[in-house]
């Protein structure tokens, strides 16, 4: 199950997953475009991007500054997520 974790100014939205087994948080992330939407994912710590369309290099530093700065937020989130669906 992935949860909302915030929705930026250019309306990409960002949500992470609960804590997998691995200590890892999953990250997809949308934004909308004509007929469809932009979307990459990537995971944290290690943030490597996968499935990547419409982002582009820029877009994508970016977004690993933001949720490098944002991580330790995001994986208590995602902590306290795992532990309501235990």
């Amino acid at each position: 199950m992935m949860h909302n974790y915030v929705l930026l100014e250019d309306d990409t939205q960002i949500a992470y997953s609960e804590m997998r087994e691995d200590r890892t948080v999953g990250i997809a992330i949308e934004r909308p475009r004509d007929f469809g939407f932009d979307a990459a994912e990537t995971s944290l710590p290690a943030l490597t991007w996968a499935n990547v369309d419409g982002f582009t290099d820029d877009e994508l530093r970016r977004l690993s500054v933001f949720l490098k700065n944002n991580a330790p937020l995001i994986v208590r989130f995602a902590q306290e997520a795992s532990k309501q669906y235990a």
